[in-house]
């Protein structure tokens, strides 16, 4: 593994992270019933009209042993074919953004879990310029998930956020009990990521407007894996309300 020393001491977040390299997302199958570059998955719709099939009440979401994991969110988009999950993707970021803002005032933490992309020689700092420039067509997307000084992020080789990566040890650190799983892609980082979080016995939130694929049919597969196979809990961001306050602190959360 590369040196890495360079990169965390100018490192603007809370940094534990490995170093990895990123294999791009390429167009999957479209099916009968994609509604268009837009489209949000079926389920998100349904959400929107009033419920998801998994469940349409509020979900009450402990601050104290939660996390706030955001998966290759700060992501450059660029690849044969990407338009579609462009398209998906922009008007997801505004709900995760909203999301994240009720999050850390409640005093949750949030994990940034991103692909660099390639560039071993460079810190996160470095990635989040590249996919905000304007030649990243996933810039708007960075930009209105852009990082703030008080953020964690962890660098990953591969699909899970977890393998060979320090994200174990920074849960263990923070006294992490549930994770709240969105991002890029539904059905491939965000799953892989569920099933280890699953394996370790952490509970699963997955809001189901907050997580994009491909297409709505890898997405709704996706959201029903976590759902079923891994007892998630894949009501909408909007539905999930935050009780209680962070370990250690005693400004209550709202």
């Amino acid at each position: 593994m590369p040196d890495q020393s360079a990169g965390t001491q100018n490192a603007p977040l809370n940094s534990i992270y490995g170093c990895g390299s990123r294999e791009r997302l390429r167009p999957t199958r479209q099916y009968a019933g994609d509604q268009g570059l837009g489209a949000a998955c079926p389920m998100a719709r349904r959400a929107a009209a009033g419920g998801t099939a998994w469940s349409n009440r509020a979900a009450t979401v402990p601050v104290s042993g939660t996390a706030l994991l955001l998966i290759d969110v700060i992501n450059d988009l660029a690849f044969d074919g990407s338009d579609a999950l462009v398209a998906q993707a922009e008007p997801m970021a505004l709900r995760l953004a909203a999301l994240k803002r009720r999050a850390t005032a409640a005093g949750i933490p949030a994990i940034y879990i991103n692909d660099n992309f390639g560039q071993w020689r460079s810190d996160f700092r470095k990635t989040v310029a590249h996919c905000t420039s304007r030649s990243s067509p996933g810039r708007r997307v960075s930009h209105r998930l852009r990082p703030t000084a008080r953020d964690y992020f962890v660098l990953k080789p591969k699909h899970s956020g977890f393998f060979d990566t320090t994200l174990d040890t920074l849960l263990e650190a923070l006294r992490i009990r549930r994770v709240i799983l969105t991002g890029i892609a539904g059905n491939i980082c965000v799953l892989f990521t569920a099933n280890d979080a699953y394996m370790r016995d952490l509970k699963i939130f997955a809001p189901a407007d907050c997580i994009v694929s491909n297409t709505p049919a890898d997405n709704d597969h996706a959201l029903r894996q976590i759902a079923v196979v891994l007892k998630g809990n894949v009501t909408t961001s909007t539905e999930l309300r935050f009780h209680g306050k962070r370990r250690g602190e005693k400004r209550a959360a709202a």
